[in-house]
């Protein structure tokens, strides 16, 4: 670490059963979690919180939503009862030179925040704020909104962005050890090899990589959350992966930290 800021983390979250079936990538995030210094609050930005404006949790004590159909009871069942943090929200508002909705009753931690705290943190006793993805916004806007909450790292809030450098669910294969997409692995290795060079400009610009680009990201709500972590980089910094895989042979389980 970088003097006494937190890191930067992005998280590839992949699917809501990993919450119920430990893995590698499971394993690695519990790992990274141990290996922290232990921060004042967690600031998540999740791939499933889209909305028409900036949101953030301003609530006391936030409710586990569970927003994905279709799979076990079990799953249903899981909660992360840690506390929020208004005074947070408030630092967040502070912070961004957009009007910011501070939000209290509707949201909550989504799984794209609590199937990763729970490995993270799994005492949830850290408070949790979330903030919101405004869905009109670009990956050049998304970048330089994240930029503006860089001194919340030296303030010892730890930013967590959740989504997947790769995520197309109508191409997925549910079977285990489905073989990806050369297209899958072609956009992944690209991510790589551009965030090692800190070309930030041509992962805001993914567009510009033609059909593979356009099949790993075919709407752009679970790359954005990657722009926010890149963006949190100061000069001397540099991305370390966490880990990395190809799931389902169209989900990037990519994970990296910036410190």
């Amino acid at each position: 670490m970088t003097g006494h800021r937190q890191p930067a983390i992005f998280i590839g979250h992949g699917s809501p059963t990993y919450a119920l079936e430990p893995n590698r990538y499971t394993a690695a995030w519990a790992s990274l979690g141990k290996s922290l210094r232990r921060p004042d609050a967690i600031l998540v930005i999740s791939a499933h919180w889209l909305t028409r404006g900036t949101w953030v949790t301003a609530m006391a004590k936030p409710k586990t939503i569970h927003d994905f159909g279709g799979f076990s009871p079990a799953l249903y069942e899981v909660q992360y009862p840690a506390s929020g943090s208004p005074a947070l929200a408030d630092r967040i508002q502070e912070l961004l030179d957009i009007p910011v909705v501070l939000e209290e009753h509707e949201w909550g931690f989504d799984h794209g925040a609590w199937a990763v705290l729970k490995y993270l943190y799994p005492c949830a006793d850290i408070p949790v704020v979330q903030l919101s993805l405004d869905g009109s916004k670009s990956a050049a806007e998304h970048y330089a909104l994240a930029k503006q909450l860089r001194p919340l790292r030296a303030e010892n809030i730890l930013i967590l962005a959740s989504g997947n450098v790769v995520h197309n669910l109508r191409m997925m294969h549910w079977e285990e050890g489905a073989e990806p997409y050369l297209w899958a692995k072609d956009f992944n290795a690209f991510f790589v090899a551009e965030m090692h060079r800190d070309d930030h400009a041509a992962l805001i610009h993914w567009e510009e990589q033609g059909e593979a680009a356009h099949l790993a990201v075919p709407s752009p709500e679970h790359y954005w959350p990657a722009l926010y972590a890149l963006a949190l980089q100061e000069q001397g910094e540099h991305a370390n992966i966490i880990v990395d895989g190809l799931e389902m042979s169209s989900i990037s389980m990519l994970s990296f930290s910036i410190q």
